[in-house]
């Protein structure tokens, strides 16, 4: 008698080939290290303070460009200030933590003339202010400018009198959102925005600003009781 051949079918579907997806790319190690080390820092750091807690050979300004490459559409963004570099609320957020009761002081006209010629012509005594303006400055227009912490005193002139010298500060870098006063705009920018007549006189140029911390050779450092009284902040490496 033929032996009869039984076919089953099993219900299970047949095992298919599934390609492993890749493994995503290991993110470099010192990006990792330069986060913790920037979002721990209540201050702003600067490359050197922060190759130094870095493998030897890591280029840490690419790194750090890399990085703020990465947080430029984040929630925060990576920014550098006065050559410094800390992590900041993203500019279009910044509403998020904004509190209503803080109150708006709008600078006069004086003060803000005065915030100008600072910038552009540091470091500059109240006399060569005066003159550049070409009327008297009130001694309110400095004082409101140094409580906002947007100007200091730098040191005193070598000459007669010995007249204070200003400069601007990290705060006021901050403020405007730039990385150094040489960022400030040219004549053909403040043109274009309408802050200077196209009509200007022959020879009339803006000055390239510096806000160099070092003393120049027309200048001498505060006395130590200056400093003291809180005249001018302490700098590190002012000669």
């Amino acid at each position: 008698m033929p032996k009869l051949k039984v076919v089953t079918r099993s219900d299970e579907p047949e095992p298919q080939y599934r390609p492993q997806a890749p493994e995503p790319e290991r993110r470099p190690e010192e990006l990792r290290l330069l986060e913790a080390m920037l979002f721990a820092s209540a201050e702003p750091l600067d490359e050197k303070s922060l190759a130094a807690r870095l493998p030897q050979g890591v280029d840490v300004h690419a790194a750090l460009v890399r990085l703020q490459q990465e947080y430029s559409s984040f929630g925060v963004n990576l920014v550098r200030v006065n050559g410094k570099w800390t992590f900041r609320t993203a500019s279009d957020l910044a509403w998020l933590l904004s509190h209503e009761s803080i109150e708006t002081r709008k600078l006069s006209r004086a003060a803000i003339e005065t915030l100008a010629i600072i910038a552009y012509h540091q470091p500059v005594t109240r006399a060569e202010i005066e003159e550049i303006r070409g009327v008297t400055t009130s001694k309110g227009s400095v004082d409101v400018l140094v409580e906002t912490g947007w100007i200091r005193p730098r040191g005193r002139r070598k000459a007669p009198g010995r007249p204070v010298t200003y400069g601007t500060t990290e705060t006021f870098l901050s403020h405007f959102g730039i990385d150094a006063v040489g960022d400030l705009p040219g004549v053909e920018e403040l043109k274009g925005s309408g802050l200077l007549d196209g009509r200007l006189p022959p020879g009339f140029s803006v000055p390239m600003p510096s806000d160099d911390l070092a003393l120049r050779e027309d200048e001498e450092p505060l006395e130590p009781t200056e400093l003291d009284l809180g005249l001018a902040p302490l700098v590190s490496n002012q000669e």
